[in-house]
């Protein structure tokens, strides 16, 4: 787990030393990422400069050290990420006489030997892991950049004055002096909506994020053509594995043989994803919530281990947020070396103005905050993390999909283009049941006495004006449901959830929103949080559900195995209790949340009250400051709860502040 950045100067004007310098500077904008080693290359000729920071987990010695050229000279790497199943390729290559000298044992030297062997494309499709990489051929003047399958490692990249820019992090581009602190509004709209920034925008304009399983191959002779009149859009990327390809595959070819038969291949799969992942020249644990995910890693760690593995997790005193107790539990079953730690309000909060510098761009998924606080933990012990992310996406784990599918089962009928029996369809069915559930919501917040039920309603109040599956998840799933018109200036660009050349044609409601998911919420909101957070304090993470065998294999297992009995997950709870009594794990999901709604009308007032002030509201002259006050004063007075909207708002503020 390391970081990288670098340009190409098409002018040239700079020197070779200018470059290095300069290089040098935004590759210690990355320092958290690669606290152990850092290295560049500088390529006078051809403008281009590439920087590595590195946390050194495989090969520790100076043989692993990047920016690294291969045997043959031609090719130039900067790499971020692991390929778990490295050793195995190496030995093809050695048996098919394509290895070099080998210098030392690491993957990315395997990566290296791979691609001169074989050519990019290939090599892609035999490494088993997460990356992001930037590639430099030296003989066809051609830039690759690379990133993994399911969106584990970042990679941006973006335009600035003839300069191409590409790293990990948005700060390292950030420190070259040709950057351009510009904001898109339109984005800023669908941060709104989501509470993330989805692939492949990022929020300033002329930078991008790369899609999961794709990359972009960027000529030289072509970019000294072409120049910054590509900026406006992102470049087009090839596509080496297809989320949308393996749902379709799998609904259309699912697993055939019998429950036994699906739980025994399942354990195989993810046995094996664990065994490799657990591989590492560092110390090594596991974050353990006692949930269904995080448990099952666990159990298949400490079945394949020789000793007690470590495992992590953080507790709270607040009722209703704390799960220390479960995983206390699950750990002293598997007999793992268990370490726990309480946290207070007072740490949380504390918190709270890292966030902008950890993510860079704005972000507020609030369990950031506990996910902040479990990888300061961990780290303080080992290196190397593994994660239950991904489980919930693959197995059905939320709660909203079997919520989602029974509302759809009821109105989606309804909402289509024609009439049924004499009902009215479309826009006047949507608009007659909106308007008489926006005349019910008051008489049933009352009668239940719930701030939720406010919220709840509404949204699908706001759900109710569409006639496909995937746009009512989206706007089922959606914050503020009218965003461009909180952001002044803003029209909201297509994405994964609205976008139908993106979609997947799949045979049930449940796989449609599972999938938007996979392509969306997974890569884009939980593994942008775990990265940057774990990479907040030099640890590496690992999640061995998204090793992609094992994503495939789950596309192919029938929703009845999934769901059952008004459970998700079954088929994983069922591999689960091959390791953990059942009575240890049966209980309501809880996320992985803090109580930001009570805190915002308490110990976070004061800092929200001067990130929301109606004067710098309409100075900043980015959101419509009456709207704005009116959701925070409704939220202070105690009869709404509106704190996902304005944890929204205020993210972006305080990134604002900070940048």
């Amino acid at each position: 787990m390391c970081g990288f950045v670098g340009f190409i100067d098409f002018s040239q004007q700079k020197n070779a030393q200018d470059s290095s310098a300069l290089v040098t500077k935004m590759t210690n904008c990355l320092a958290h990422r690669g606290p152990d080693d850092s290295g560049i290359w500088v390529d006078r000729e051809t403008g281009i400069a590439l920087g590595h920071r590195r946390l050194a987990i495989i090969d520790l010695s100076a043989e692993g050290q990047q920016p690294m050229i291969s045997a043959c000279g031609r090719y130039v790497i900067v790499f971020n990420g692991e390929v778990y199943n490295y050793q195995a390729i190496r030995k093809e290559l050695e048996n098919s006489g394509a290895a070099p000298n080998w210098r030392g044992h690491s993957d990315t030297e395997m990566m290296l030997a791979a691609i001169a062997a074989w050519g990019l494309d290939v090599a892609l499709k035999q490494f088993v892991g997460m990356f992001a990489f930037a590639l430099w051929d030296r003989k066809e003047r051609v830039l690759h950049l690379v990133r993994d399958r399911l969106g584990e490692k970042p990679l941006y990249y973006g335009w600035a004055d003839g300069v191409l820019l590409f790293g990990s992090e948005l700060k390292a581009l950030r420190a070259h002096p040709c950057w351009r602190d510009e904001i898109n509004r339109d984005v800023l709209s669908l941060f709104l909506r989501h509470n993330y920034i989805p692939a492949p925008y990022s929020i300033y304009k002329g930078c991008y994020k790369l899609l999961p399983g794709s990359f972009v191959s960027i000529k030289k002779e072509e970019l000294d053509a072409k120049g910054n009149s590509l900026a406006s859009s992102p470049l087009p990327s090839t596509c080496y594995w297809s989320a949308k390809n393996i749902a379709e595959i799998g609904d259309s070819n699912p697993f055939y043989g019998d429950e036994a038969d699906a739980i025994r291949d399942l354990g195989c799969l993810l046995g094996d994803a664990v065994s490799q992942q657990m591989v590492a020249d560092v110390p090594l644990g596991a974050f353990l919530s006692g949930g269904i995910d995080s448990s099952t890693v666990v159990a298949l760690m400490q079945s394949q281990s020789s000793r007690p593995v470590r495992t992590f997790t953080i507790g709270f005193s607040e009722p209703g947020y704390n799960e220390a107790v479960h995983a206390k539990a699950v750990a002293r079953h598997l007999g793992t070396d268990h370490t726990e730690l309480y946290v207070t309000a007072e740490d949380a909060l504390g918190v709270i103005p890292r966030l902008p510098t950890l993510f860079d761009e704005p972000f507020s998924d609030s369990s950031q905050i506990p996910t902040f606080l479990i990888s300061e933990l961990t780290r303080k012990h080992v290196t190397v993390s593994l994660s239950g992310d991904g489980g919930d996406e693959l197995f059905g784990g939320y709660a909203r999909y079997p919520h989602a599918r029974n509302i759809w089962g009821k109105i989606g009928w309804m909402l289509g283009p024609t009439s049924h029996a004499g009902v009215p369809g479309g826009a006047m069915a949507a608009r007659w049941m909106n308007r008489s559930l926006q005349s019910l919501i008051p008489t049933i917040k009352k009668l239940m006495h719930n701030l939720w039920v406010e919220v709840k309603l509404s949204k699908l109040s706001e759900a109710l004006e569409v006639d496909t599956p995937e746009m009512f998840y989206s706007k089922y799933c959606s914050h503020w449901a009218q965003p461009s018109s909180v952001v002044l200036g803003a029209a909201e660009p297509l994405t994964a959830l609205t976008d139908e050349k993106r979609w997947a044609n799949l045979s049930d409601f449940t796989k449609k929103i599972m999938f938007l998911d996979l392509v969306s919420y997974l890569p884009d909101d939980i593994l942008v949080k775990l990265d940057r957070t774990a990479m907040g304090v030099s640890l590496e993470t690992r999640v061995p559900f998204l090793d992609h065998r094992v994503v495939e294999f789950a596309w192919r297992i029938p929703l009845q195995m999934k769901f059952r009995n008004g459970q998700g997950k079954w088929l994983l709870r069922q591999l689960l209790y091959n390791y953990v009594p059942q009575e240890l794990i049966e209980r309501p999901k809880k996320g992985f949340s803090v109580p930001i709604a009570s805190w915002l009308r308490g110990p976070l007032r004061e800092w929200a009250e001067e990130l929301l002030d109606e004067r710098r509201l309409e100075n900043e002259g980015f959101f419509d400051p009456k709207l704005i006050r009116r959701k925070w004063l409704a939220h202070l007075s105690g009869k709404h709860s509106w704190h996902y909207y304005l944890w929204d708002v205020l993210m972006f503020q305080a990134w604002l502040d900070a940048h």
